[in-house]
């Protein structure tokens, strides 16, 4: 990589859809020291929303860019809109100028080991004494407290917060498909810095802002503790639970494709088994009522099933999308590519991709799920190569040619 196109200045792509996106966030300066997905994802939320944001790298680039297999995503997805440059904070110059750029933020995001950021003079502490305006976000495993030193994952946190067992068959634990934990906590981070800047609107002080995967987790989790609050009867897995409705479940038809359909209401019942010619269900007086429908539920899905075999999946969802009863094909993640909504709704926005084999060819990238005045926030900047711009942001803070060739030839910088 060389310094022509390792250090070119920043420059927002126009295309005409992005043009007319708000940018509420726009003249804030957001300095994020991150890697993997809770932290990044804090990051791209606030880029997102039209913030300055400045992704400091290790020399050689954050490691995540060199992911393969589940994780070769990670970089497009969640480091659009950003800015990178790249310094050792392990030499004295170069935590020196992390500390120079930080001091110029209004949001300062990390999501390191506890202690990490204090050797570098980079914890809250030290930054809001030189500037008491700063908002600060430290995205951990787990918030302060008897587990905080624990070494945490998003697998970590979903076995021991209990979505794992509620996903998972009876003695299957089995983790969401997703990172869930990682992006939701990333997405609280960015919700406290909202609130944040509102109250430093008015007080003129920052806080500390503090999010977890555990207690994001439990969060999750919590409408499965008030049930056994409420009712004193544990949740079972969801592939064993008691549902609230009896219609609402995945069902395999002709061809062995699969298909969920779903009843939520009395109402829905009587649209349900007349528009599939169930005329004698309607009329069993047995059935009559939701929870009569749950009570029996076995019976009852073991009739459906026999009946709706013979049907396709196709022939299905036209029938419920014109009674508009809930219903969903089963999909892979790649056929979401080709889903007409999110085309015609522009979720899917095109990113280039800045390493790896496939650096510089254009992708499809899921946008954040929200219109602001009637626009989707689109992709200003592309994920940034490693150190793009190094040298547009050491000026931003003063560093004058000379200081750059320094710090360069010092290896502070790359």
């Amino acid at each position: 990589m060389t310094s022509e196109t390792a250090h070119e200045p920043p420059h927002e792509r126009h295309d005409a859809p992005r043009a007319t996106a708000p940018q509420p966030l726009k003249g804030v300066r957001v300095v994020e020291f991150t890697h993997m997905v809770m932290g990044p994802t804090c990051g791209m939320v606030l880029a997102d929303l039209g913030a300055e944001v400045v992704k400091v790298e290790p020399i050689g680039g954050e490691g995540t860019r060199r992911l393969l297999g589940a994780g070769a995503g990670f970089f497009p997805m969640f480091n659009r809109n950003k800015l990178s440059i790249e310094i050792d904070l392990h030499s004295a110059e170069g935590a020196a100028v992390a500390r120079e750029l930080a001091a110029t933020a209004d949001v300062v995001i990390e999501n390191f080991k506890p202690g990490t950021m204090h050797k570098y003079g980079l914890d809250h502490a030290s930054l809001s004494a030189v500037n008491p305006r700063l908002i600060y976000v430290s995205a951990k495993g787990f918030l302060p407290g008897p587990y905080d030193r624990r070494t945490a994952l998003d697998e970590v946190v979903q076995m021991m917060g209990g979505l794992a067992y509620m996903t998972g068959r009876p003695g299957d634990p089995l983790r969401a498909g997703t990172s869930v934990n990682d992006i939701m906590g990333g997405m609280f981070g960015a919700i406290g810095v909202l609130g944040a800047l509102l109250q430093r609107g008015i007080t003129g002080r920052g806080m500390e802002v503090q999010s977890a995967l555990f207690e994001n987790n439990v969060f999750l989790v919590g409408q499965h503790m008030l049930q056994y609050a409420m009712t004193g009867v544990p949740a079972a897995p969801m592939p064993e639970r008691i549902s609230a409705w009896a219609i609402y479940d995945v069902f395999t038809v002709r061809d062995g494709e699969q298909i969920f359909l779903a009843a939520v209401s009395d109402a829905q019942w009587k649209v349900f088994c007349e528009v599939l010619g169930f005329a004698d269900l309607a009329a069993d007086p047995e059935l009559g009522t939701n929870n009569q429908r749950v009570l029996l539920r076995p019976r009852l899905l073991a009739t459906l099933r026999e009946r709706l075999a013979p049907r396709t999946a196709a022939e299905l969802a036209g029938i419920f999308e014109r009674a508009g009863l809930p219903f969903a094909p089963i999909r892979k993640p790649e056929d979401l590519f080709d889903d007409p909504h999110l085309l015609a709704t522009g979720t899917l926005a095109d990113v280039v991709v800045p390493d790896g084999p496939m650096a510089g060819q254009t992708v499809k990238a899921t946008l954040l799920p929200l219109a602001m005045d009637g626009a989707r926030l689109g992709v200003r900047l592309d994920p940034p190569v490693r150190g793009a711009h190094t040298d547009a942001l050491l000026r931003s803070i003063g560093c004058d040619d000379a200081r750059i060739a320094a710090l360069r030839a010092a290896g502070a910088v790359a």
